[in-house]
């Protein structure tokens, strides 16, 4: 069984940056899979943020790219997501999860959700 968990501050100030790790357990990073981060605004839907692949390669969404970092660490199973210069706009539940898209039918696997609200 493959399980994902996010962890990271609930609370993040404006301009700071927010920074979350996926920690994965029933399967290894390095396998033939991207690992995508994805947010859930308050009354929004799904936002696909960004992927790292098997071999490290990544990709983001081009409205936060700018803003963006994922990287990993193999030896702990850990992915993790920077987002810089936080807003209040920023403020979501963030998921990692296995697989790549904009909709939960192109997830197998997901972490619970971990609540990050931007305010000072």
């Amino acid at each position: 069984q493959v399980q994902l968990q996010e962890s990271g501050p609930g609370l993040v100030k404006p301009s700071q940056t927010l920074s979350l790790t996926c920690t994965v357990s029933g399967d290894s990073i390095t396998n033939y899979y991207y690992w995508s981060w994805i947010r859930q605004p308050p009354g929004k839907g799904l936002e696909w943020m960004g992927a790292i692949t098997s071999r490290g390669s990544t990709y983001y969404s081009l409205s936060l790219k700018s803003r963006t970092s994922i990287s990993r660490d193999t030896s702990k199973n850990q992915f993790t997501l920077q987002l810089s210069s936080v807003t209040p706009e920023d403020t979501a539940v963030y998921y990692c999860a296995r697989g790549i898209g904009s909709s939960w039918d192109e997830y197998d696997y997901r972490g619970q959700g971990t609540q990050v609200t931007v305010s000072s």
